[in-house]
């Protein structure tokens, strides 16, 4: 679904996007969403760098935005951007196999195995894999 963020007029496509509550539409079409809770993008070469800064700028002005959450897709490791009270935002990771980490908004734990069961990493040396 199409997100929104209102003040910047800039229009993005996330890989997932998650409301807490009553969704909230550009328009009565319901397509552009409005108050996303969490946006998770999966990390691709081509679009990391934007991913990271111009897009994630534009996020920061959705006031309804708890967490933004990156998950590379070359190597087991997650980060996650999360909104205090005071507008600031506190990074956290998580890296390997074993790891988890923590989506507050929504109390959901993420385990690193379970998001990466199905993906084939053996491409990559072991290096990459960890971080």
């Amino acid at each position: 679904m199409r997100v929104k963020a209102v003040q910047t007029a800039l229009y993005t496509y996330p890989d997932i996007t998650i409301v807490c509550g009553n969704e909230q539409f550009e328009d009565d079409r319901d397509d552009t969403l409005l108050n996303p809770t969490i946006i998770i993008e999966i990390l691709l070469p081509s679009t990391e760098k934007y991913d990271r800064g111009k897009k994630f700028l534009n996020y920061r002005t959705i006031l309804s935005l708890r967490e933004y959450i990156l998950i590379s897709q070359d190597g087991y490791h997650i980060e996650r951007f999360a909104r205090q009270s005071n507008n600031t935002w506190v990074f956290s990771e998580a890296t390997g196999t074993d790891s988890h980490i923590e989506l507050t908004t929504i109390q959901c734990v993420l385990s690193l195995g379970e998001v990466y069961e199905k993906v084939d990493l053996s491409s990559n040396d072991e290096d990459e894999l960890l971080g």
